[in-house]
């Protein structure tokens, strides 16, 4: 993960001013931010408040980072600090112990819970790359429930004897999406 190009990429593209890249900085790691809010017990203004100081910081310091592919690890970092700071700062008593009880950037569970953030950041990426009646078939064949056949028949125009191919290829079109294959390679690196 710490070798990731489109990360690299992003944070190289965001220095020069790009602000496609800033947003989707912001898109793919915002989740993480939330969520080490959440294990801190913020939420509410006090998480918005720690999230938009994280954001501000990194907008200051971005042409420091010396490691753009480290982001996700500074990120997590600052974003623990911003957290202690919010809590002294209201003079709760907070028993969190030493730091090192808490999820660390090495840790396994913390780069689990990074990975599927990348996983359903890419996932969201290849399903809008998606032409627009792959997109609604999907939708409404993994809608909750599914929406029955002579449904998706009448409201896509496809007929149902090509409702079951027609689902395969367009999962194939988003198999292949290369948002999904670099999250799919990461995955499988050590």
């Amino acid at each position: 993960m710490r070798d990731d190009p489109s990360v690299v990429g992003l944070v190289e593209r965001a220095r020069l001013g790009d602000a496609g890249a800033w947003d989707t900085l912001v898109d793919r790691y915002a989740p993480l931010v939330w969520a080490v809010c959440r294990r801190y017990g913020l939420g509410g203004a006090d998480a918005e408040d720690v999230a938009a100081s994280v954001w501000l910081r990194l907008v200051e310091r971005l042409d420091t980072i010396r490691e753009p592919a480290a982001l996700p690890g500074w990120l997590a970092t600052t974003v623990r600090h911003e957290c202690l700071g919010m809590l002294r700062s209201r003079r709760r008593q907070v028993l969190v112990g030493d730091e090192s009880g808490l999820d660390s950037v090495d840790d396994p569970a913390f780069e689990e819970v990074l990975l599927t953030q990348e996983r359903h950041v890419a996932l969201r990426a290849a399903f809008d790359n998606l032409p627009e009646h792959c997109r609604r078939l999907l939708t409404l064949l993994f809608d909750d429930p599914p929406a029955p056949y002579a449904q998706i028949s009448s409201s896509t125009g496809t007929p149902v004897g090509a409702i079951g191919p027609t689902r395969r290829r367009c999962l194939d079109k988003l198999r292949s999406d290369p948002a999904l294959a670099a999250v799919a390679g990461a995955e499988r690196q050590p």
